[in-house]
């Protein structure tokens, strides 16, 4: 049965992936996004070249903070507009607050009085911090975030908790872990060293390379994402509040060291990397890892691309779209 699905952030790289594949099911699908410049416009644009043909989906250019939000008819709200980056937020918190707090309680608002009980919203790994027992498991406190993205991202979460259990709404927070694949963000790591070592540029790697991540493709991102839409149309087992609530990892479930993710890339393209040791940076954790126990049970989420398959389909995408460097 098709739905009507609101999805902020739809431009975006997770967003705009999303939206393809809800309409490729059969869902109509507005999208919102307001351009920010935290990343070229024209990116974007072309995030969105194959959806805007598309008869099922419509974009209304909008910025949820301040702007209506076209809501009537509409079954769910997938919440993903955010501002991103854990570095870029050490410099400007309070815009980081603005919009992925008070936006947040927007659309949340919004969205109750329309009458849409549903809504999935887009939260991170790294509101488990520094403190937090590997693989991170949901019913961790996250109590100690260790950037103003990362707490940024928690304080959504407690929002969403608070408006939820207020006004009956039916939430699930997706705590995404290190997402990569086609078109993701340039600022992003995997992009950033790609580009460097097809480039024969040397590669910035922060501290000794023994840092680890969970990396998670696309295609398993938003595969998630989509079994927690349909989790909110049917509800959930765990909580005392008739499950109207829940917080679930979506993971790549393999942790992967740094000096061992750059070698990937080089292999798949061909090269050797050039290293050039620098500094841990403020605001990293030195490790995430998900625990997909919660995810498997509720939404029935495994990921199906291991990060070898899943750097060889980004370089793939990379040289395909911007051409072999050298």
């Amino acid at each position: 049965m098709s739905e009507r699905v609101l999805v902020t952030g739809a431009a975006g790289f997770i967003g705009s992936h999303l939206c393809e594949t809800l309409v490729a099911r059969g869902d109509d699908v507005t999208g919102i996004d307001n351009f920010d410049p935290f990343y070229p416009r024209a990116t974007k644009e072309r995030n969105l070249e194959a959806l805007r043909a598309h008869p099922r989906f419509r974009l209304c250019e909008a910025d949820v903070r301040r702007d209506a939000l076209p809501l009537a008819g509409v079954h769910a709200v997938i919440h993903l507009a955010a501002m991103a980056g854990v570095r870029p937020s050490l410099e400007d918190p309070a815009t980081y607050m603005d919009v992925n707090v008070t936006g947040t309680a927007r659309v949340l608002d919004a969205a109750s009085r329309a009458g849409v009980r549903r809504v999935v919203l887009g939260s991170s790994s790294s509101v488990y911090g520094e403190s937090t027992p590997a693989p991170f498991a949901e019913d961790a406190p996250a109590v100690a975030p260790i950037s103003p993205y990362a707490a940024s991202k928690r304080a959504a979460e407690l929002v969403a908790f608070a408006v939820g259990l207020n006004r009956a709404l039916r939430i699930l927070c997706v705590r995404f872990f290190t997402v990569y694949g086609p078109r993701q963000r340039p600022d992003l790591a995997v992009y950033r060293f790609t580009e460097r070592i097809a480039q024969g540029l040397p590669v910035a790697m922060h501290g000794d390379g023994s840092s680890e991540r969970d990396y998670t493709y696309i295609t398993d991102a938003v595969e998630g994402v989509v079994a927690a839409l349909d989790w909110t149309g049917r509800g959930g087992s765990e909580r005392g509040d008739g499950g109207r609530w829940q917080v679930v990892n979506i993971g790549g479930g393999e942790r992967v060291r740094l000096d061992r993710l750059i070698a990937l890339i080089g292999h798949a393209l061909g090269r050797e990397p050039r290293i050039e040791r620098c500094p841990d940076q403020p605001g990293d954790v030195r490790l995430t890892a998900a625990d997909l126990t919660r995810a498997e049970r509720e939404l029935g989420y495994r990921p199906r691309i291991g990060i070898e398959e899943g750097i060889r389909r980004f370089t793939r995408w990379f040289e395909e779209t911007h051409g072999r460097k050298l």
